[in-house]
């Protein structure tokens, strides 16, 4: 439960939650997109933008569980001509159900946010009324059905592929708020010890809760880490010993596995095709003292002249596996994009295959936990490439962790798993090797 009211009143605060939780409902638009363009947003003083980011976000996360909260109250569908009453009610229950916001705080605020807005003040009333009869209801019996946040293509997806009581535990991590996972240069265990984090199996170093911003932690500033969650980090960590070696990395922004090869001593070539992403990728390594040829392009223009020891493709995928993260993602992805990204994702796998030298080796992976974008993927690719085949992992080689080896050999994660003392992201890789004729 996340503790906090914003600031004394807190109206400005809240109306730029409604917008940004309308943007996403009905613009189809990325909260973190919303966030860095919105200016409302940003005038807001520091702790209300987090109260703000924090009562859109526990709202997108919890839709489902706030909505039926939310419908059983109310006696008939609210009209079209009601506007953003519902959401203003969705917004609300948050307050009430998951916030520890107090009552009469929360719901003076959202009765105002209704009288303001021309569509919703004729609604007011009924935001006053069925509010307080949020306020009495029992917060535990939102938790009844976790996939009830689910949208039902997923659901039925995830069910499909991992089971019903694996979909239910990711639904139960995507309902909580992920920890911060971080990648260090050197000396894990020393840092561990200097930041109060956990070191995980795997290597990476899990923040405590409650930890100060990241700016202002030891050793950001002097690049000793950066932050990257734990499942993120381990494609990278499978390419093996990489000194030396050229290395692609397609579809490279933010960089963190750019990152990680280059502490590594690989001389890398980062690709990504979006500019601004580019540019954080480069502030990133400048921050960290090191080095990569960044190029901004489409991976499918690239030349073949040159070809590589390693090429490593993070496919742009429906990324599933990063929903606690993101929990505008369910109210932004569909079926129908599905089907456009597994097209996409097996030409890139196939200019991928011609930029990797005989001998070399090709690092496939997604941050989904669809089937269709992983081991499907990489089985159709090996049905087309007979020069190619799986190089298989070892748990040795993900830390002991058993449970992230697919019986093929690959890894798969998914945020229903227990790792450390909490979850992870859902991400897949597969590691393939080229003929050396």
């Amino acid at each position: 439960m996340v503790a906090t009211g914003g600031s004394s009143d807190g109206l400005a605060a809240r109306a730029v939650a409604l917008k940004l939780v309308q943007g996403v409902l009905d613009g189809g638009l990325s909260l973190d997109q919303q966030m860095e363009e919105d200016r409302a947003f940003a005038a807001l003083p520091p702790r209300d933008r987090a109260f703000a980011h924090a009562l859109a976000a526990t709202t997108l996360r919890r839709h489902g569980d706030l909505a039926a909260a939310v419908k059983t109250l109310v006696t008939r569908p609210l009209p079209k001509s009601a506007g953003p009453a519902f959401v203003i009610l969705l917004l609300g229950a948050a307050q009430l159900l998951l916030m520890a916001t107090p009552a009469h705080a929360a719901i003076s605020a959202s009765v105002d946010l209704a009288k303001h807005d021309v569509k919703a003040r004729h609604f007011a009333g009924l935001v006053n009324a069925v509010l307080r009869k949020v306020a009495a209801l029992d917060p535990a019996t939102l938790a009844a059905d976790p996939t009830r946040n689910l949208p039902d293509w997923l659901k039925t997806r995830l069910v499909a592929a991992h089971g019903a009581d694996a979909t239910a535990a990711m639904a139960r991590a995507h309902a909580a708020v992920a920890a911060i996972d971080l990648t260090v240069k050197a000396d894990a265990a020393l840092w561990a010890e200097r930041l109060g984090a956990t070191l995980l199996p795997t290597g990476s170093l899990r923040l405590p809760e409650g930890h100060a911003p990241i700016p202002e932690l030891p050793g950001f500033a002097e690049g000793h880490w950066w932050v990257q969650d734990a499942a993120a980090a381990l494609p990278a960590r499978l390419a093996g010993d990489v000194a030396g070696h050229t290395v692609l990395d397609l579809c490279a922004a933010p960089g963190g596995k750019t990152a990680q090869l280059a502490a590594a001593g690989a001389m890398v070539t980062a690709v990504d095709d979006a500019p601004a992403r580019m540019a954080r990728l480069q502030d990133n390594l400048n921050r960290l003292r090191l080095s990569a040829t960044c190029l901004t392009a489409d991976v499918m223009t690239l030349p073949e002249d040159q070809q590589y020891d390693l090429v490593l493709l993070d496919a742009p995928c429906s990324a599933t596996g990063t929903i606690r993260r993101h929990p505008d993602l369910p109210h932004l992805k569909s079926a129908r994009q599905l089907d456009s990204l597994v097209k996409l994702q097996a030409r890139m796998l196939d200019k991928a295959a011609r930029l990797v030298r005989p001998g070399g080796r090709l690092l496939y992976c997604t941050c989904s936990l669809l089937p269709e974008e992983g081991e499907g993927q990489t089985d159709a690719f090996l049905a087309r490439h007979a020069d190619f085949a799986r190089a298989g992992m070892t748990a040795a080689e993900l830390g002991g962790e058993a449970q992230l080896l697919t019986p093929r050999g690959d890894f798969r994660s998914h945020p229903g798993m227990a790792f450390g003392a909490g979850t992870l992201d859902g991400f897949y890789a597969a590691r393939l090797i080229r003929s050396a004729c």
